[in-house]
């Protein structure tokens, strides 16, 4: 199949950040992309002001691609942390202030997707804690997402860049998607499975492919090692997502990779444009 077989979006949090927000869906586009997804982009405002989240849809929907995944507040990404929904306290009543904010965001720009990082252990707090307040709180977010007709999406991260994250597996983060499903009866938490993340954890990907593509919302994708593009790294990454599709995932492959030391717009030379 390769790579002209799949369909692909960039993902605005990691490629163009050397533009501002409002303008990188419209370099999205310029560079032959019909579809978005995006981190949440006010890493210090779970709620921010109406005037932003305005500017923010009317600069997708005027660059004329679509917004097929978003993330819900996750602290301090990038940066040191990785979610906010299993932190007790302040950051995980961020998380909740903002699962309605996002929900209706994502509803308005039909996007389908929403992504919740679990978020860091806490020193002195029981793990045993933090993962029942996460399951309450990713089933807030599951019922939210249920109201759009989306689906809740549940991420491994890696243990090297994230070694105080507890999801750092596949079957680690498809356990709790089980747990959520059988805590909602909605059937809508989903795995992510970004094989750049699963390849950092030295996982047998092929395997991982096999036995949970049917349980994938979504895949993101970048090349092992440095986080690069197709290419870059020895990922197999053109065989790998074949074997997705002959798995039954039939979804966006989602391009999550640093662009390295050149415009992003110079970083898809990998990509036919009629994959884009």
């Amino acid at each position: 199949m390769g790579f002209a077989e799949q369909r692909f979006n960039v993902n605005l949090s990691i490629l163009f950040t050397e533009l501002p927000l409002l303008q990188r869906p419209a370099a999205a586009a310029a560079a032959g992309f019909r579809a978005v997804e995006l981190w949440w982009p006010w890493t210090d405002s779970p709620v921010p002001e109406r005037s932003e989240l305005d500017a923010l849809r009317e600069a997708v929907q005027d660059a004329g691609v679509r917004l097929i995944g978003l993330n819900f507040y996750a602290g301090r990404l990038p940066g040191p942390d990785r979610g906010a929904l299993s932190v007790p306290g302040e950051e995980s009543e961020r998380f909740r202030a903002n699962v309605d904010v996002a929900a209706s965001f994502a509803e308005s720009l039909g996007c389908t997707a929403l992504n919740a990082l679990y978020g860091n252990r806490v020193d002195g707090v029981d793990p045993a804690e933090q993962d029942a307040l996460a399951l309450e709180n990713l089933t807030l977010a599951a019922r939210a997402a249920d109201r759009i007709g989306a689906v809740l999406l549940i991420e491994a991260l890696n243990r090297p860049e994230s070694p105080l994250y507890p999801l750092v597996s596949a079957p680690a983060a498809v356990g709790v998607v089980d747990q959520v499903n059988a805590a909602t009866g909605l059937d809508n938490a989903r795995f992510l499975m970004d094989l750049y993340h699963l390849a950092m954890n030295g996982e047998d990907l092929p395997a991982v492919i096999d036995r949970y593509a049917e349980k994938t919302g979504h895949v993101q994708i970048a090349d092992s090692p440095g986080r690069g593009a197709p290419g870059t790294g020895s990922l197999p990454l053109e065989d790998l997502l074949d074997r997705l599709r002959k798995a039954g995932y039939d979804g966006c492959v989602g391009l999550e990779y640093k662009p390295g030391d050149r415009p992003s717009a110079e970083a898809f030379d990998w990509l036919p444009r009629e994959a884009r």
